[in-house]
């Protein structure tokens, strides 16, 4: 029985993937232009469709009996290239290390899905070359200046299994909004010069989350400890972090950063999220196949 559920689910999250891409499809940018160290329009890099995230998350998780929970998300990420080509940030750009601060909470069912409730994520432009990994800052991801502030939206998530981790290598899903002026000049345009500065812009991130088994004491020292407010093992001298099924883990994330200038109508953003699951089902099963 609960592999025939299961199949529902799926068949149906799977169904819903082509309507909800025709219901935002229309609003995600193309041939946009970024500029990693602010210097304008015309000295910036024509982004195709994504730039590159690549980082690291914390989440703990509070079970609230018949098989949900809650949770809560930190996360530290760096950017250093677009639609996947080789990096060109900051190389091509002089003080161009971009990197970004997630947090987040939502709620979620354990061999289930989960969604997102609220949070933030905060990207920076940092001129210093190398400081993201260290000890700097929260793991060198929140130094410079702020460059953008997007305000998390209720819905995509992902799948997870029993113990509330994001499935294998499981997609993940997550919708954001910036207010006009929550963006500053100089870095975010349109293909035709306009600076999203003044613009409300929606953004769309699509990461793999892998688990992290056996972390380093830099990343324990500064996004569960310092960045998440973790007082558990790890944290206490003379003890050693180890992930927690059911309660508390880590994982690696990579993925797409998309930007939107038209705001989805709300069910469209919820279709959508949900489309996101239906995709990872869709994945997971060609990859069991191959």
């Amino acid at each position: 029985m609960k592999f025939l559920n299961k199949l529902a689910c799926a068949a149906a999250l799977a169904l819903s993937f082509a309507n909800a891409n025709a219901a935002v499809n229309s609003a995600v940018m193309n041939n946009w232009v970024f500029n990693p160290n602010g210097g304008g329009f015309a000295s910036g890099q024509k982004i195709n469709e994504y730039l590159d995230v690549n980082g690291n998350a914390f989440i703990q998780l509070t079970p609230n009996g018949a098989g949900s929970f809650t949770f809560v998300e930190h996360a530290v990420f760096n950017i250093t290239q677009a639609d996947s080509k080789a990096a060109l940030f900051p190389v091509k750009y002089a003080g161009g290390n971009i990197s970004a601060v997630f947090q987040a909470s939502g709620t979620g069912t354990f061999n289930g899905a989960f969604e997102f409730t609220g949070g933030t994520i905060t990207m920076y432009q940092n001129p210093v070359d190398g400081e993201y990994g260290s000890a700097a800052g929260v793991y060198g991801a929140n130094l410079g200046s702020e460059i953008a502030k997007f305000n998390v939206l209720a819905g995509g998530g992902g799948l997870v299994d029993a113990t509330g981790k994001p499935t294998g290598n499981g997609q993940v899903s997550v919708m954001a909004a910036a207010d006009a002026g929550a963006i500053k000049a100089g870095y975010f345009f349109d293909s035709k010069g306009k600076d999203l500065s003044t613009e409300s812009i929606l953004s769309f991130a699509f990461t793999n989350a892998n688990n992290v088994a056996k972390p380093d004491k830099v990343l324990v020292s500064e996004l569960v400890c310092e960045f998440s407010g973790f007082k558990g093992k790890g944290c206490t001298k003379g003890t050693t972090y180890a992930n927690k099924p059911g309660e508390y883990f880590l994982f690696s994330n990579n993925g797409q950063f998309k930007l939107a200038t038209e705001v989805p109508e709300p069910g469209s953003l919820a279709l959508f999220g949900i489309a996101m699951l239906g995709a990872g089902v869709v994945a997971r099963k060609r990859a069991n196949k191959a």
